[in-house]
C-alpha cells in the first residue's frame, strides 16, 4: 500500500532535482525490493540535524544494512540523545559576530551551524561513560574499534538515565540493536578521538592500538563487501562528500585491482550534495567518474541530487518506508 507522502512525492515532483529525488528513490526500492542491500555514507553534521528520527527506523526496518561515517557523526547521534534538552539554537547565525562567538565558546556552547551542542550534558559525559571502555580493553591488551566502544556503552545502560529524547529516534541505537556494521574513516577527527589521545597523554591510557583506526576499518570493510556482494546486489548511497563516502565507495577497486580479485561493482549509486564539481570540489564530483575508477559500472543505475540533505533524505527514507 502506498502512503500519503509517497503518493505526495510522485505527484508533484516532477522536474530537475526533485525529478531525481523521485527516481533515485524509485531505484533504492526497488534494489530492496529484490533482495538487495543498501549502504549508506554519511558525511556532514546529519546526526546534529537529527537524521536519527528516519534513519533508525530505515535500520529497523532492514532498508539500511551498513554505515561509513565520520567520527563526528557517530558522536552526535549520541550528544543528542544524553543532551538534547540543553542544545542551545541560533536561528540567526549568519550575523553572528566575532564576539558572539567567543561568548557561545566560552559559555562551553559548541555551535553545528544554527545548533550549538553543550559540552558538559553531551561531550564529557559520553567521554566519562565510554573511557570505562576504552580502560578495560587497555588493561587486558585487548582492542576495539570505535564504534564497538559506542555499542558497548548502549547495551550497557550506563547513559540510560540522561536521555533526553525517544531513544527510538537514535540511529546508533538502532544499529546497536541490530549490530549493524559500521565503518567509521577519520575517527581521530572528533571531539571522542581527541579526547582518546588526550587521555594517552596524560597516563590514563597506555596502548595507543587499544582503540583502532581507519586502515582496520578497511580491512573490516574488505571482508564485509565480499561476503555479502556474493550473495546479493549492493548499493551505495551517499549523503554529502568527503571521507565517509569517499573511503567506502574504495573497497571495490581494492578488491578488484589490488587483491586482483572478482567482487560485483556497486549496484546503484546516488549522492545528495550541493557541492559542484568546480574549483577542485571533489565532494561534487559526477557519479560517471567513478566508473574511471573501478567503482560503478557502465550500466550502474547511477543519481546525484545536488540540494539540502536535511531536506532531501527524510523525504527519499519516507517514500522507500512506503509512508
Amino acid at each position: 500500500m502506498t502512503g500519503e507522502v509517497r503518493k505526495f512525492i510522485t505527484r508533484n515532483y516532477k522536474h530537475f532535482n526533485a525529478a531525481a529525488l523521485v527516481d533515485a528513490a524509485e531505484a533504492y526500492a526497488k534494489l530492496i525490493d529484490e533482495g538487495g542491500k543498501m549502504f549508506l555514507a554519511m558525511a556532514g553534521a546529519m546526526s546534529t540535524a537529527e537524521l536519527g528520527i528516519s534513519l533508525a527506523e530505515m535500520i529497523r526496518k532492514d532498508k539500511v544494512h551498513a554505515i561509513s561515517c565520520t567520527g563526528a557523526n557517530l558522536e552526535e547521534d549520541l550528544f543528542n540523545l544524553i543532551a538534547n534538552k540543553h542544545y542551545v539554537r541560533v536561528p540567526n547565525y549568519r550575523q553572528l559576530s566575532p564576539k558572539e562567538e567567543k561568548e557561545l565558546c566560552d559559555s562551553h556552547l559548541n555551535r553545528v551551524t544554527d545548533t550549538c551542542i553543550p559540552e558538559e550534558e553531551a561531550m564529557r559525559r559520553i567521554e566519562r561513560a565510554v573511557f570505562d571502555v576504552w580502560k578495560r580493553c587497555d588493561e587486558q591488551g585487548k582492542s576495539a574499534l570505535p564504534h564497538e566502544a559506542l555499542y558497548e556503552v548502549l547495551r550497557s545502560g550506563a547513559l540510560e538515565q540522561y536521555y533526553e529524547i525517544d531513544p527510538k529516534d537514535s540511529w546508533l541505537m538502532a544499529a546497536a540493536g541490530k549490530n549493524l556494521p559500521i565503518f567509521v574513516p577519520g575517527w581521530e577527527d572528533s571531539t571522542l578521538g581527541n579526547a582518546f589521545v588526550a587521555d594517552y597523554f596524560e597516563g590514563k591510557i597506555k596502548n595507543m592500538d587499544s582503540i583502532k583506526g581507519g586502515l582496520f576499518y578497511m580491512k573490516e570493510l574488505v571482508d564485509w563487501y565480499t561476503a555479502e556482494s556474493a550473495k546479493q546486489k549492493i548499493g551505495f548511497f551517499q549523503i554529502g562528500g568527503g571521507i565517509a563516502g569517499d573511503f567506502p565507495i574504495c573497497v571495490v577497486p581494492l578488491i578488484r585491482q589490488d587483491l586482483k580479485k572478482q567482487v560485483p561493482f556497486w549496484s546503484y549509486f546516488c549522492q545528495i550534495s550541493d557541492s559542484t564539481t568546480s574549483y577542485g570540489g571533489y565532494s561534487g564530483a559526477v557519479p560517471n567518474e567513478k566508473i574511471t575508477w573501478g567503482k560503478l559500472d557502465a550500466d550502474t543505475p547511477r543519481f546525484i541530487i545536488e540540494s539540502d540533505a536535511t531536506i532531501v533524505v527524510p523525504l527519499m527514507f519516507a517514500y522507500v518506508l512506503g509512508l
